[in-house]
């Protein structure tokens, strides 16, 4: 420690930035140098996306920030929506690395322009000015697209579906699991059900177990905003050269109702 009280601020900070965000939050009780150093602009700086400037500046509401520490942890707990609304982007608080969110109306979804089956509604807890509601249907497909140059490089990232069910006892979904799917597109490639898996939108074991059924596939979490969410798959990104990459939801043997779709987020793999 004695060795490191004779360096300058800036150097502890240029040490600093070569770790990660929480590791430098952590150094910060070393001691008043070091705490100094790790308020610095220009460390919190390296952990910010090297574009963020151009990120931020597409932002629907203005961005208010005095340091860049704080612009860091502005962008991982209150997420920006771009682009008049159609893009969701955070931050993941421990790694730095971006994350988006595609609204419900800018994914494809079957059958989303007919009222007969899906409608679009206002809620107080989106993000989003509108989400959207299953009435009833056979014929359930979801998918939406993200390229990953927007990605952090040299990342491996999952895609989750968030929403909630409305009843979840006759949504139809409690009897059944459905296809979940994430790939990079390749021309003329179709979607394939054995690289599928397999998950559930219900907490509960499904209603078509047998008793003593071993129960597979993944299961929804409850977010920290109150919706749930579930794992469609995973994928890395290495450079952002990889094009385009589909996260996608189907199911076609059942009648479904009473699912509201908030959209798709795309972050950091934990453990990843």
């Amino acid at each position: 420690m004695d060795k490191f009280s004779k360096l300058p601020e800036g150097c502890i900070s240029q040490i600093l930035s070569m770790t990660s965000p929480a590791d430098a939050c952590r150094s910060s009780a070393i001691s008043t140098l070091f705490n100094a150093a790790a308020d610095s602009d220009s460390m919190w700086e390296s952990f910010l996306p090297s574009d963020y400037r151009q990120i931020v500046s597409r932002s629907v509401s203005p961005v208010v920030f005095s340091t860049k520490k704080q612009l860091y942890f502005s962008l991982c707990e209150s997420p920006l929506l771009l682009d008049g609304g159609k893009l969701g982007f955070a931050l993941d608080r421990e790694s730095g690395k971006k994350c988006y969110i595609l609204p419900a109306r800018e994914l494809d979804i079957a059958w989303k322009g007919d009222t007969r089956y899906w409608v679009w509604i206002s809620l107080p807890e989106s993000r989003f000015s509108e989400v959207a509601q299953l009435l009833n249907v056979w014929w359930l497909d979801i998918w939406g697209t993200i390229d990953t140059a927007m990605l952090s490089a040299n990342t491996t990232y999952a895609a989750y579906l968030i929403f909630k069910i409305t009843d979840q006892r006759h949504s139809g979904f409690e009897s059944l699991p459905v296809k979940a799917s994430v790939r990079f597109l390749k021309e003329g490639e179709e979607c394939e059900d054995d690289k599928s898996s397999t998950v559930s939108l219900t907490m509960q074991p499904l209603r078509s177990q047998r008793r003593g059924e071993r129960e597979n596939g993944r299961f929804p979490q409850i977010r920290r905003d109150g919706w749930m969410e579930i794992e469609l798959g995973k994928f890395h990104n290495d450079e952002g050269d990889d094009g385009e990459v589909e996260m996608r939801l189907r199911e076609f043997r059942q009648l479904k109702g009473g699912l509201i779709v908030e959209g798709i987020e795309v972050r950091p793999k934990v453990g990843g």
